[in-house]
């Protein structure tokens, strides 16, 4: 059957015309549902821009999805979603472009699945189990290490040889459990009930070498991160995947991106610290050197300070303020005694003319009747009292032989 051809090489169509019904043609096939996985999600002023390939071939389309959809929408996609659009072909003729317009996006498969992980994540990081105050700090030199793994994995070589390579006298407790499928929840569970039992177990590492996503959903289940959160044992997620971070991830106290890297975190390099404890101690010997240096030379300076050089001059110096103050206070002690004594003199003598003894010395007596009063009055006595004299030296018994009062 001959190919039907539409117009000539004298009558072509025109760019404008051929867009034109291309886009009315387009348009006649109206809404279509389509299911895919989303290898592209941008949102650009709340328009996304993305696309959505086939799930067993090679067949891709682009898809808009406007603001107005976009709000209505329920749940959040993301790229590697599996999902079923409806959509409305659409041909831009000013661009030559052909787009699928969606008015509806549903998870579907796999991306229920991930919209139900992604409620979790939400409602666990609400609960604070995601914080990071509850994370607690790994010990330096563990005294043994719990390590869950599959039997005979990789994951499990590489932790156990990386860490011995780093500290040769690591001890390990290994527990054995499934890594994937139905057995992963409780078998994990089993084993770090086992670790956390064992009071000689410091840290504790869950271990797998990566992985798909659908491999990885043991790790994700509640009942395994709400047990983690739980533990009183330090514990490191070591499943290695990069791309979709299982929830495990967020709960543990500390993630490792493989299990090389989880070996390296919870021991010491034994070449690292002696290299350290070397240069702390050449630290510690310069610090000190140089300490003493400097107290030898502060000491040096003290000693060529004259008053230790020649400490003599010192004490020559405080002696001869000693002899001036000495010579000082003698002179001053017998000025005082010279003004003392003159001072008593002249007492001694206002007391010599003022005592009664200087009247007597000068030829006076004291006449003291038999009661012992002075006699002042001739009138006083009568012939036959008996009287005292007292003179200047000495004193008289004396009897009145007669008194002549004044007249």
């Amino acid at each position: 059957m001959a190919e039907r051809i539409t117009g000539t090489p004298d009558e072509p169509w025109s760019v404008e015309r051929l867009g034109a019904e291309l886009k009315s043609y387009i348009g006649r096939l109206g809404h279509l549902w389509v299911e895919g996985e989303i290898t592209q999600w941008s949102n650009s002023r709340g328009n996304v821009f993305g696309k959505l390939k086939d799930v067993s071939a090679d067949a891709t389309i682009s898809f808009n999805v406007w603001s107005s959809t976009l709000s209505r929408i329920e749940g959040d996609f993301a790229q590697g979603d599996r999902a079923v659009l409806l959509v409305k072909p659409d041909y831009w003729p000013r661009g030559g472009t052909l787009s699928m317009v969606a008015a509806q996006i549903r998870h579907v498969g796999l991306g229920e699945l991930l919209a139900r992980l992604e409620a979790l994540r939400r409602s666990l990081a609400q609960e604070g189990l995601f914080d990071a105050s509850r994370k607690r700090p790994l010990p330096f030199l563990p005294n043994r290490i719990g390590l869950i793994t599959g039997r005979d994995s990789d994951a499990e070589k590489d932790v156990l040889r990386n860490a011995q390579l780093r500290w040769p006298g690591v001890e390990f407790r290994v527990e054995h459990a499934a890594v994937q499928g139905d057995q992963t929840v409780p078998t994990v569970l089993a084993a770090l009930a086992r670790l956390e039992a064992d009071p000689e177990v410091d840290v504790i590492v869950i271990a797998r070498g990566g992985g798909d996503f659908q491999n990885l959903l043991g790790f994700s289940d509640e009942a395994l991160v709400r047990a983690v959160a739980a533990a009183t044992t330090p514990i490191v997620s070591a499943i290695g995947h990069e791309a979709d971070r299982p929830l495990l991830d967020e709960v543990a106290d500390l993630r490792a991106s493989t299990p090389t890297d989880a070996a390296k975190r919870i021991v010491p390099d034994v070449a690292e610290e002696l290299n350290r404890i070397t240069q702390a101690r050449a630290q510690l010997r310069a610090r000190a050197t140089q300490h003493v240096h400097r107290e030898a030379e502060r000491l040096e300076s003290f000693r060529s300070r004259p008053a230790l050089a020649r400490p003599g001059t010192m004490l020559e110096s405080l002696w001869q303020d000693l002899a001036r103050l000495t010579a000082r206070s003698d002179e001053l002690a017998a000025r005082s005694v010279e003004l003392h004594g003159q001072r008593l003199d002249h007492l001694r003598q206002t007391l010599r003319a003022l005592s009664p003894q200087a009247t007597l010395d000068r030829g006076y007596a004291v006449v003291q009747t038999a009661s012992g009063s002075v006699a002042r009055d001739a009138a006083a006595v009568t012939a036959g009292d008996a009287l005292l004299v007292t003179l200047a030296s000495g004193t008289l018994d004396a009897d009145v032989r007669a008194a002549h009062p004044e007249h």
